[in-house]
């Protein structure tokens, strides 16, 4: 009986690993939030800059390392946030949402009716989708293609261009098209638009942020990254902000585009060849 009692106080002393911490966890998680950082404050940069792109740029960044569901958790906050901002930043509210509520209505529609796209057994097609999307993106804006919606038939073609938004939206997280070429095509002034963006963007981003509080992906563990991604996306925003005047807006917007082309083709191309592998 001594001689085990002895033996195992011995065992006290034999260690194969020591008791310090070694921070493999943190090692880990905080490159994804440097680059979490990076991503929304070039983010925001574009939106500071050109008035538009936060939400489709960062989450065409984050795709490149993540599902884009679970990118989708991290960029809704910012995305509220901002485009909440941005929504009340002119005289214009009313009239917008006699003007558009068909198609937020039908976005709203859209995004409930393919909701779990994100998540579903279709979800590791949402990034090619993604990909494509970013290119018929960034090629209708280089070739600055554009149609006119008679005031008469806005609300009719409002409707069913919001349900096809929010049918794309749910399975990408992007609300883009075809919205944006409607949205131009209605003939509203400068700052009308960017206002009605901004409104429109808050209605689409708050319905899909239900999607994902049903699927369970907007949990606490998304509260941390959703704050870095909001701070620095309101950082970026001022500074394109406050250097817009020095860059030419069109020079960059069309560099923008080439990049966003890129992009779209590499995600798409990079998620086509690991299905095939898998």
């Amino acid at each position: 009986m001594s001689a085990f009692v002895t033996a195992e106080g011995l065992l006290r002393n034999l260690q194969i690993v020591p008791i310090a911490r070694i921070g493999q966890c943190a090692g880990m998680f905080e490159p994804l939030l440097l680059f979490i950082a990076a991503a929304f404050l070039f983010a925001g940069f574009v939106k500071g800059v050109i008035g538009l792109g936060l939400p489709t740029v960062s989450m065409g960044l984050l795709a490149v390392t993540m599902q884009p569901s679970h990118a989708l958790a991290i960029v809704i906050v910012p995305a509220v946030v901002t485009n909440v901002w941005q929504t009340f930043v002119g005289p214009y509210l009313r009239d917008i949402m006699r003007r558009l509520w068909p198609l937020m209505v039908g976005t709203v529609i859209g995004i409930w009716l393919n909701a779990g796209m994100l998540t579903g057994p279709y979800a590791r097609y949402g990034t090619i989708v993604l990909g494509v999307l970013l290119v018929i993106y960034a090629i209708i804006g280089l070739n600055k293609f554009s149609f006119n919606v008679a005031r008469s038939d806005e609300k009719w073609i409002g409707g069913i261009v919001g349900v096809m938004t929010g049918v794309v939206s749910a399975a990408t997280g992007v609300q883009v098209i075809p919205s944006m070429p409607f949205l131009q095509a209605i003939g509203m002034e400068k700052d009308e638009l960017v206002q009605a963006l901004g409104v429109f963007f808050t209605v689409a981003t708050v319905a899909l942020a239900f999607n994902l509080t049903s699927a369970g992906l907007m949990t606490a563990a998304t509260a941390w990254p959703g704050a870095v991604a909001m701070a620095a996306s309101f950082t970026g925003m001022f500074v394109g902000q406050a250097v817009r005047s020095r860059l030419q807006p069109e020079t960059f917007r069309r560099w923008f585009l080439i990049a966003m082309i890129f992009l779209g083709l590499y995600l798409a191309g990079s998620a086509v060849y690991n299905i095939q592998r898998a």
